[in-house]
């Protein structure tokens, strides 16, 4: 396997003529292309990574399996294209976070799909925190159930604390699994409620696609393809008469003499050339660190700065979800690795917010410890063959139990994505460079759900041999805030629609755009505000 794409006889020369030109093929830029194509709009989306191939993906489960491979290698991360520094106080794992290539970063992800709470949108106004954002949970309902319907979504309406809804799942959820069941005694006796994940994957054939297979891989790679991922969409949009053009990374913007209109994008090709795209529409959906990347590197006699900063906040508000955990042994059975995503978690404590201690979400893991299969290539016993293998793999296996959390990160000035002209990629451009910390107030939360997790533990009789606290926490891998949504041209990126401020052809649809982040996994809300965002561009055209 390798980066490039199945022949060479790609053709990567301009679209003569296109309505919308969007940048990046993740979830984001799927969905717009086939809002916008099946309404009739002529289409380009121009992805910086390769096209790979569905074949490969049982492949790329045992690149993730065997020991010698690293995570990055799954999805063929690394190297100078996908080059970065950090500067901040903590270190961002940038190239474990994303993948490039069309699908995007859904190529790798978990699958779990939340609607944000209607807190999440109005921390400023009902808890004194963070920032409000410039539109209501109202204003998304309708969107988040159109993504719902869009991505394939198996839930259960039992969870008392999410946000109100008028429709049901596309699809019925997931059972609970047996260490839920171990979990849901420990959490009765406690007063702590559970209740069910919905997820981005099939509990029955949906969409042309099977019921999940069982692999447990979902993170990384799902070979069956019951997760959804943006290539999806991708084919959708291609039938509807879009144009995708993979390896092809957007190196700037050009503007026209007013620095009011975007005219073209400029593009390179594997041979090295350079191509200008023009479109009457462009949507920027290349995530939360490549979006701020891309308008600084168009900065212009107009635009010293960059493009779409007038405000000063490209790059800035950078956050993430933090993780907090702990697991152990427990002497009797837990059934781990049956499944590789959550099934259960605790919202009870999410929108317990103030300056002190922001939201927070419990997981209960569904794949602690290792599999058989991690015993089996990772032991390193020489006598660990036939019966003695087998009675290490009864000894290591199918023991333990695991709880999981993510807290939210407020949005900070100084965690940021900016420029590093010192480190440069495949194309001379320099490389992103990720400011990231945490404060006193993430410290707290992560401390808050630490404690919460221990008193279910300890309740359970579980052996706890190790936690994830604020010393040793680490990101979830949800870059969000880099271009934030606002009404004032001053202190924002975009507007309400995700138009930007200062390009009055120019949009942005991406989790960059969140004002806040609550500590629900993002995609869902990506998905809705993509959506939004092509019934605005529609209007334009």
């Amino acid at each position: 396997m390798s980066r490039s794409s199945a022949g060479d006889d790609v053709d990567r020369t301009p679209s003569p003529r296109a309505d919308v030109c969007i940048v990046g093929a993740g979830p984001a830029g799927a969905l717009v292309a086939h809002r916008l194509a099946s309404q009739g709009h002529d289409v380009v989306v121009l992805e910086a990574g390769p096209r790979f191939d569905p074949a490969d993906r049982l492949e790329r489960m045992e690149r993730h399996i065997r020991p010698s491979h690293g995570p990055e290698e799954v999805w063929d991360m690394g190297g100078p294209r996908d080059a970065y520094t950090n500067a901040g106080g903590r270190f961002y794992p940038l190239n474990a976070a994303r993948v490039k290539g069309v699908g995007g970063t859904t190529l790798h992800w978990q699958g779990m799909v939340f609607r944000l709470h209607e807190d999440d949108f109005e921390r400023r106004s009902r808890h004194g925190v963070e920032r409000d954002w410039p539109i209501g949970y109202d204003d998304l309902q309708p969107y988040y159930a159109e993504a719902e319907a869009e991505l394939g979504v198996a839930g259960a309406d039992d969870n008392p604390f999410a946000p109100p809804r008028e429709e049901p799942f596309p699809m019925p959820g997931f059972r609970p699994s047996y260490s839920d069941s171990l979990f849901a005694g420990a959490c009765e006796e406690l007063g702590i409620a559970m209740h069910s994940a919905p997820n981005a994957r099939n509990s029955e054939a949906f969409d042309g696609r099977s019921p999940c297979q069982g692999y447990g891989t979902c993170k990384p790679v799902c070979p069956s393809g019951a997760k959804y991922d943006a290539t999806v969409h991708v084919a959708k949009a291609e039938d509807e008469g879009a144009r995708i053009v993979d390896r092809v990374p957007v190196q700037r913007i050009e503007h026209d003499r007013s620095g009011e209109t975007v005219d073209a994008v400029v593009y390179a090709t594997p041979d090295g050339e350079e191509h200008r795209q023009e479109a009457r529409q462009f949507v920027l959906a290349a995530g939360g660190i490549e979006t701020p990347r891309l308008l600084l590197l168009s900065r212009s006699e107009q635009h010293p700065d960059g493009l779409a900063n007038s405000s000063g906040a490209v790059g800035r508000y950078f956050m993430d979800h933090l993780f907090a955990g702990m697991g152990g042994e427990l002497d009797e059975p837990t059934r781990q690795k049956h499944v590789g995503f959550i099934t259960s978690e605790c919202h009870q404590f999410y929108d317990d917010v103030d300056d002190s201690v922001g939201p927070y979400k419990l997981e209960f893991l569904n794949y602690a410890g290792p599999s058989p299969v991690d015993i089996a290539l990772s032991t390193e016993s020489e006598a660990a063959w036939g019966d003695a293998l087998a009675d290490e793999i009864r000894g290591a296996y199918g023991n333990r139990l695991a709880m999981g959390g993510l807290c939210g990160q407020p949005p900070r000035a100084e965690n940021r994505v900016t420029l590093n002209p010192d480190v440069t990629d495949d194309h001379g451009n320099p490389v992103p460079e990720i400011h990231w910390s945490l404060g006193a107030r993430e410290r707290r939360t992560i401390e808050a759900a630490n404690e919460r997790q221990a008193a279910i533990m300890d309740e359970l009789g579980v052996d706890v041999d190790w936690v994830t606290g604020p010393d040793a926490t680490g990101p979830a891998f949800h870059h969000m805030g880099t271009t934030r949504m606002g009404t004032d041209p001053a202190e924002s990126v975009v507007r309400p629609d995700l138009r930007t401020h200062d390009l009055d052809n120019c949009w942005i649809a991406s989790s960059s755009t969140f004002v806040t982040g609550g500590a629900l996994n993002p995609t869902l809300t990506i998905a809705a505000l993509a959506l939004r965002a092509a019934d605005a561009v529609s209007e334009t055209l």
